[in-house]
């Protein structure tokens, strides 16, 4: 295993760069506008704005009146606000401001989620009952407050819990606050511990998950694509959590242990700045869990020292490798932003010779795929049926499902994986068969219709395999769904396995398909003599266009088959009308012309009299 397939976490390729701090330039870093401040002397040789999604920074100067203590911008960088004292905001344009609400609390510390928009209050002397406020359109509601249990009752009555073990995340779609509890409250287990308190908009919090460390020290915690990541600086690793996957339910709260073992976020190399002469110097490794990093939710990691921004990424391949449990391995990947290639090459992987997957093993991870799948398709079919019947106007209004990549749906498998699974010569067909069978069992099972180029793949498969038994076992029990171009593809097989044309045309009976859909449907496939065979088995031969099949014949550039079938409708000419020759009205001139140029004319059928 090469050395970058063990990092499962890694830093954005672009960090925002910005002027380090120092005693001359102080840094700032707005959570809700995800910017970075770069103040020069109190603002006087300027303010330098960058975010990660900014493509040019904001450059301004402003009067030194006193150190900055912090500075913000309204979204959308309407306006500015600066900090110069503890108990007064200025607005450098001139601006009137009005009350709109006021709450009288004590306050030890706040904090802030952009994403959700709530506030949330440490109140009380041990400034463990949190009051959480939420903002939207111009008003403020109070939500029910709740208390942070502390790991032992405090000795003392002063300050006990620090704004620096909370963080607050949306974590699959609900807002969760996250404590960093440094020691369990059980005093058998060593260890600090992540809790979740799930915070809802109407309800009281209540305490959902906890995340087990089993170590003690520094941490900081990341929400990247709905995983927590605990960064552990001691050893300079991370852990990362997934509280969707099964862990240890008490009744009310899940025990969670990291998903993978203990890893060190990717080494990363500073690139060197300045013009290309100088840049040629080999970039400079950056430190990793620096003591200067200051880590800010969801996934962003700061570098004061160095004046980088990063955000933190997630990389699936790698997981592969350190997750065995197939079926956990899935549950996780389709959880992930990114998975479709991922798990698709899983699929793949456990389908090759030198890391083949038992067939329970494969059973679970189809059944895993087509779970989401059949999700899909229903709120795709509940979304159609409501804008039918014109419920969309509906209140609030009804959003068409986003597909995820998660949906990994049967074009995907059969083009990414079993088409060229079933191409792979030193794989035993009978696990070949096995495979393809067990996927369609799996489709079945979630009552989603099977794709007809999958039940052809299975029968390519018994033919290339001489297994005629079996295929007639598969279509007499039913295994393979009747579809036309099954019916087809049957029909396309007599040649090697006379029985498939009656197969074939008890499917398409069954089927209660049009019989001249079926001979276009043939002609279409060049089986013109099977096309010739189906009408004259229907007894419809004598009804049929000469110049339809004559022109399917001409263009399978096969000069026997176009001899064939000119005579049979020579003798049905004889037959009908006493006459081999063809009418006028039938248009087949062009047809007696080539006929003529490739055997010759006395190859034409001479009139016979009785």
């Amino acid at each position: 295993m090469s050395e970058e397939e063990n990092y499962y976490l890694e830093l954005c390729e672009r960090p925002v760069h910005f002027e380090k701090a120092n005693p001359v330039n102080c840094v700032f870093f707005d959570e809700a506008n995800k910017q970075v401040f770069a103040v020069r002397s109190g603002g006087a040789t300027g303010v330098v704005v960058k975010g990660p999604e900014d493509r040019n920074p904001i450059s301004f100067r402003m009067e030194d009146k006193g150190e900055v203590k912090c500075i913000k911008f309204s979204l959308g960088n309407k306006i500015l606000a600066v900090q110069r004292t503890s108990k007064t905001v200025v607005l450098p344009e001139k601006r009137s401001l009005k009350l709109l609400k006021s709450q009288n609390i004590n306050v030890n510390w706040y904090m802030y989620c952009p994403e959700s928009s709530v506030i949330l209050l440490s109140t009380t002397v041990l400034g463990n009952v949190l009051q959480p406020f939420y903002f939207r359109a111009g008003t403020m509601s109070k939500l029910s407050k709740f208390e942070i249990e502390l790991p032992a009752a405090p000795k003392s009555t002063k300050l006990s819990l620090s704004e620096r073990d909370i963080a607050m995340a949306t974590i699959y779609g609900q807002l969760h606050v996250l404590f960093l509890r440094h020691h369990s409250r059980t005093s058998n287990s060593t260890g600090a511990e992540v809790v979740l308190y799930h915070l809802p908009r109407e309800g009281v919090c209540k305490k959902t998950h906890i995340l087990k460390l089993n170590r003690t020290g520094k941490f900081a915690l990341n929400v990247v694509d709905n995983l927590v990541v605990v960064h552990h600086q001691d050893t300079e690793t991370s852990v990362i959590f997934d509280i969707k996957l099964r862990g240890e339910f008490d009744g009310t709260i899940t025990l969670h242990h990291p998903v993978l073992p203990a890893r060190s976020i990717q080494p990363y190399q500073i690139p060197m700045a300045g013009p290309a002469s100088v840049t040629s110097q080999s970039p400079v490794p950056c430190k990793l869990y620096s003591s200067s990093w200051i880590v800010f939710q969801p996934d962003i990691i700061i570098s004061a020292s160095q004046g980088y921004l990063w955000t933190l990424q997630v990389k699936l391949q790698p997981v592969v490798n350190l997750l065995l449990d197939k079926g956990r391995l899935m549950d996780f990947l389709l959880q992930r932003k990114d998975c479709k290639m991922v798990i698709l090459s899983v699929c793949s992987q456990m389908l090759s010779e030198s890391d083949r997957g038992t067939l329970p093993v494969i059973a679970t991870v189809f059944d895993k795929l087509n779970h989401e799948y059949k999700k899909y398709l229903e709120a795709e079919q509940s979304y159609t049926m409501v804008v039918e019947t014109g419920q969309s106007r509906s209140n609030p209004p009804l959003k068409r499902p986003v597909r995820s990549q998660a949906v990994i749906d049967q074009s995907d498998m059969y083009t990414h994986v079993l088409s060229v699974f079933t191409e792979k010569k030193e794989m035993p067909h009978k696990f070949v068969i096995a495979v393809l069978m067990e996927y369609i069992r799996s489709l079945n099972q979630f009552q989603i219709p099977v794709q007809h180029y999958l039940h052809e793949l299975v029968i390519k498969t018994l033919v290339q395999h001489n297994l005629f038994y079996t295929l007639h076992q598969f279509l007499q029990y039913h295994v393979l769904s009747d579809s036309k171009p099954l019916a087809c593809l049957l029909l396309s097989l007599e040649s090697i396995y006379p029985p498939a044309h009656q197969l074939s045309l008890d499917m398409l009976k069954r089927l209660s398909t049009a019989n001249d859909e079926i001979v276009e449907v043939l002609l279409s496939k060049h089986q013109v003599l099977a096309a010739l065979r189906f009408i004259r088995g229907i007894g419809g031969h004598d009804n049929i266009s000469a110049r339809k099949f004559l022109d399917a014949a001409k263009q399978t550039e096969d000069n026997m088959l176009f001899y064939t079938i000119f005579r049979f409708f020579e003798q049905r000419n004889q037959r009908l009308r006493g006459s081999p020759n063809f009418t006028p009205g039938e248009h087949c001139d062009e047809h007696v012309a080539f006929f003529k140029q490739v055997f010759g004319d006395q190859a034409l059928m001479k009139p016979t009299t009785f």
